[in-house]
């Protein structure tokens, strides 16, 4: 299985693009990973809310096929312990799901059709974060997922 992590705009921190570096390379040992970074989009100034939402899925849409699994990291999805987490990706596995495609959305979330599009929908806290920390909070969770499935010791019970 692939498992691709989609997100809207550049880290602009070295340190966070460093870590998520780090825990990208680390889950090539585990997974085909790919973690695909789109452009912003230009002139959100003149856009409302609902129009610069639906450009985005416009741009997420474009970059899924019909046979990925998607789900959108979502603050009304479900929330899950790492472990659960980790039960669910092996769950995605031995359904043989060619790739499992994470979605951060933008500043105010996504689109209409991406709701309507994606499978389920995945909430890393009730809390806040800026979208630049959960590209690193998800690869690292990820990474942490495959080292629970494989028994490291990464992850202490």
């Amino acid at each position: 299985m692939t498992l691709e992590l989609i997100a809207i705009g550049k880290t602009d921190s070295p340190e966070l693009q460093k870590l998520i570096a780090d825990y990208k390379n680390r889950l090539g040992h585990y997974v085909n990973f790919r973690l695909s970074i789109l452009l912003d989009i230009k002139n959100t100034k003149n856009l409302s809310e609902a129009q610069q939402k639906e450009k985005e899925g416009e741009l997420f849409l474009k970059h899924i096929t019909k046979s990925d699994i998607v789900v959108l990291l979502d603050e009304k999805g479900k929330e899950l312990t790492s472990v659960g987490f980790s039960d669910y990706l092996q769950k995605k596995m031995n359904a043989g799901h060619k790739k499992l495609v994470l979605l951060i959305g933008g500043p105010y979330g996504f689109s209409p059709s991406l709701y309507q599009r994606a499978q389920e929908k995945i909430s890393l806290s009730k809390m806040t974060f800026s979208h630049q920390m959960i590209r690193l909070f998800i690869v690292e969770q990820c990474y942490r997922a495959f080292t629970i499935l494989r028994n490291e010791p990464y992850h202490h019970r």
